[in-house]
């Protein structure tokens, strides 16, 4: 990613390495919760280090702070283990993942981080690594979100995430 100027709020996202520090760039902007909608936890992205380090920052510093991940192929995420995951175990009353429900997935194929209802980085196909992030966009976010809750209201909580030993 770009080095972010003062007075440019979006940019573009092209590679993995870019993906990475708009997520952490996103995190870090949350005061109240982050959304995420993935297909697999993406590996070196939700389980990378900085990330982490926002998201355990945030829970632990705001009570009412909170966490929701959508994934889209939770087998694939079970299988390959991720980080955010323990992460979510040991600090369940803030981190929450669900399964995508299974009329969304076909329609959905984007991926999406979203804090508060105020930045995002947004890729349209979860498959490439092209997409924007925006630390200050909230018409976008929230349009996002209002997808994001739309999807939430119907999944399934996945227990399979909660005792994944890893």
């Amino acid at each position: 990613m770009q080095e972010q100027q003062t007075d440019k709020k979006r940019d573009v996202v092209s590679s993995f390495d870019d993906n990475q520090k708009a997520t952490v760039a996103v995190a870090k902007i949350a005061q109240r919760g982050l959304a995420i909608y993935t297909p697999d936890l993406e590996p070196g992205v939700y389980d990378h280090e900085d990330f982490l380090a926002v998201v355990k920052r945030l829970v632990l510093s705001k009570r009412y702070a909170r966490v929701r991940v959508l994934i889209s192929n939770p087998g694939k995420a079970i299988r390959n283990g991720n980080r955010l995951v323990s992460l979510g175990r040991r600090l369940n009353s803030y981190i929450e993942f669900r399964d995508v429900n299974e009329e969304f997935r076909e329609d959905h194929k984007e991926a999406f981080i979203i804090a508060d209802d105020r930045a995002l980085m947004f890729r349209a196909d979860a498959g490439k690594w092209e997409g924007m992030v925006g630390l200050d966009e909230p018409p976008i976010a929230r349009q996002h979100l209002d997808v994001f809750e739309k999807i939430w209201q119907v999944s399934e909580y996945k227990r399979e995430l909660r005792q994944l030993s890893i």
